[in-house]
């Protein structure tokens, strides 16, 4: 008599893959990207995380970036559930954390309607890190006493969309750090509305490509956000952070600017 093996209960585990530095990484991440046979790998996931991908993995890339040609949200969680039903171990690579602004929940609910196992394992999201980066908390007891993580581009059929001069408003009574996700194409529009409930003079800082060789940044005031961002090139993918807790970089801007101008006379 012939004992059939139980069929093994499909698993996805959705990754972070922080913001790209692969040192970043978490040691429950790298074992998991290490142990996949299938990865499906978002557009912002650096070549340098994937080197810890086994040599017979097979890496399927999903783009998925604003303002560009996408690979459809329906196709990715369809190849999910295909390739875990089909004994394959998978993992989700996102960049940043999935459940901040990674569609991880969507993914997760779509995945367990089905059957499958999820594990969810965090990464280090482009907000904190671009601001760590700088040497600058996103909360401080002068400064802020808490921070909001926020996207700058909402769903296309969501007719209300952000309260931005709302949001503007309690932030100035609150006392909180802005982190403003995918708000680079919007930068103008973004600024006028924050304008009517933050000060000209509220402190700005813009993180272009965070934690690769390539990051670099802008500290401006509210008042000139637009014509910095021009003015520089900055581009996406960016986290423009708006709050007091750059105040003392701002200052210290300007101390330098001005000391400049005083040598050259």
């Amino acid at each position: 008599m012939t004992l059939s093996r139980p069929t093994p209960i499909p698993h996805v585990t959705l990754v972070g893959a922080g913001p790209g530095d692969p040192e970043l990484l978490t040691l429950k991440a790298v074992k998991a990207i290490a142990a996949a046979t299938v990865l499906l790998v978002d557009d912002l996931v650096s070549d340098a995380v994937l080197a810890y991908a086994a040599p017979t993995a097979r890496i399927v890339h999903v783009g998925k970036r604003g303002g560009c040609r996408s690979t459809p949200q329906a196709f990715i969680e369809k190849l999910m559930l295909q390739e875990a039903k089909a004994g394959e171990n998978v993992v989700r690579l996102k960049g940043g954390d999935p459940f901040i602004f990674g569609r991880g929940g969507e993914e997760l609910e779509h995945l367990q309607a089905q059957g499958v196992v999820v594990t969810v394992l965090n990464g280090i999201t482009a907000g904190l890190a671009g601001v760590t980066s700088l040497g600058v908390s996103l909360t401080h007891r002068e400064h802020a006493h808490g921070v909001v993580f926020i996207t700058g581009h909402a769903k296309k059929d969501d007719a209300n969309g952000v309260d931005w001069v709302g949001l503007a408003r309690t932030a100035a009574q609150a006392k909180l750090t802005l982190v403003i996700y995918m708000g680079m194409s919007g930068a103008a529009q973004l600024q006028d509305a924050l304008l009517q409930g933050l000060g000209e003079h509220t402190p700005v800082a813009v993180v272009q490509h965070v934690s690769l060789p390539t990051q670099r940044h802008v500290v401006c005031t509210l008042g000139s956000l637009h014509d910095t961002v021009v003015c520089e090139g900055m581009a996406s993918p960016s986290v423009i952070v708006v709050g007091d807790v750059f105040k003392g970089m701002l200052e210290m801007q300007a101390t330098h600017a001005e000391a400049a101008l005083q040598a050259s006379r």
